[in-house]
């Protein structure tokens, strides 16, 4: 394909995607230019700020993804899981699938830039849907729409994140419920789970599958056993501080690399595993595994538009935090 058609394909891409966002998210008080009067070089504010974190920390794209995968999965895309808990009201932070959460003072400083731009007027949930497109632009991940105006929420409770967030032991069928819930198909949950093409785990994360899957001391027999040897190899038994990367060789980089992995039963997570349990996921996975992944860009750009929508506050709902840790 020449160059000129090339970009023609990409700007077609792009408009389709933009109306894609204004068709869908207009109902629910979100829109492309939601602070074009209120604070209109917020994008260029967050955009400088994470090109110049990650061109230093490429490996914080990762959680800074995570982070907002982990907001919109708990009580909806509203910044809750910034805020601080107490003794007697632990907020989401203290869940331990947030204990590794990495990247915070980032969004805090992000956040401060913006409001000496704009003060009081731009929502920690909208900054953190901002930095985590930003920053998988930063390792070439692909570019989707923020449609913007969502409002802070007031609260975080650390109980709810068991109940919500999807973890790396559940099986297809609690996956796709989890994703459900918050307005994703089964499609949704492939695409998603593509996230795992960038970071790393720790060890405590996968290590029952290697170790003691059923309480027996066996091993999970959907991982392919030659990487069960490699792993072994970097975690011992009691092991929960070392690093894993979820896709060797390429972790900072986002690519498809993720499913051809999944294809051959090296998933880390029994979460990754599960994908080869339900015939649409199955099918999404040897599709991208044997295209290079030839539509994934466009499917995660669709599917974290979809995704940053779940259960927003928007007009007089919640409020504008002045710091994304603690309520006005």
């Amino acid at each position: 394909m020449a160059k000129g058609q090339k970009l023609v394909s990409f700007l077609t891409f792009q408009l389709i995607l933009v109306l894609l966002v204004l068709d869908q998210t207009n109902a629910q008080g979100l829109s492309l230019d939601y602070y074009s009067k209120t604070c209109p070089d917020l994008g260029n504010i967050v955009r400088k700020e994470i090109h110049r974190v990650i061109s230093i920390a490429p490996s914080l794209a990762a959680p800074l993804l995570r982070m907002h995968f982990h907001d919109c999965f708990v009580r909806g895309c509203d910044a809750s899981v910034l805020l601080n808990g107490t003794t007697n009201n632990p907020a989401e932070k203290a869940a331990i699938p947030n204990l590794s959460l990495r990247g915070f003072n980032i969004i805090d400083n992000v956040k401060a830039l913006v409001e000496k731009a704009c003060p009081g007027v731009v929502s920690c949930a909208d900054i953190l849907a901002l930095v985590a497109r930003d920053a998988v632009l930063e390792i070439h991940g692909p570019f989707w729409p923020v449609p913007l105006g969502r409002r802070d929420g007031r609260v975080s409770i650390m109980n709810q994140v068991f109940a919500e967030l999807p973890a790396p032991f559940h099986n297809i069928s609690t996956l796709k419920a989890f994703f459900a819930a918050k307005g994703l198909n089964t499609k949704d949950v492939a695409v998603l789970s593509g996230g795992h093409t960038i970071g790393t785990s720790h060890c405590g994360g996968f290590s029952n599958r290697l170790y003691n899957f059923t309480g027996r001391g066996d091993t999970d027999p959907t991982l392919d056993p030659n990487y069960i040897v490699k792993l072994k190899q970097k975690c011992k038994p009691a092991d929960t501080t070392t690093l894993v990367e979820m896709d060797p060789g390429s972790f900072k980089t986002f690519d498809e690399d993720y499913f051809t992995l999944v294809a051959k039963r090296r998933g880390l997570f029994q979460s990754d595993a599960a994908l080869l349990d339900d015939p649409e996921t199955k099918a999404y996975v040897f599709l991208q595994a044997q295209t290079h992944g030839s539509t994934f860009g466009k499917d995660f750009a669709q599917s974290m538009v979809k995704m940053g929508k779940a259960l927003v506050l928007t007009g007089t709902q919640g409020e504008i935090r002045k710091h994304c840790a603690l309520v006005n």
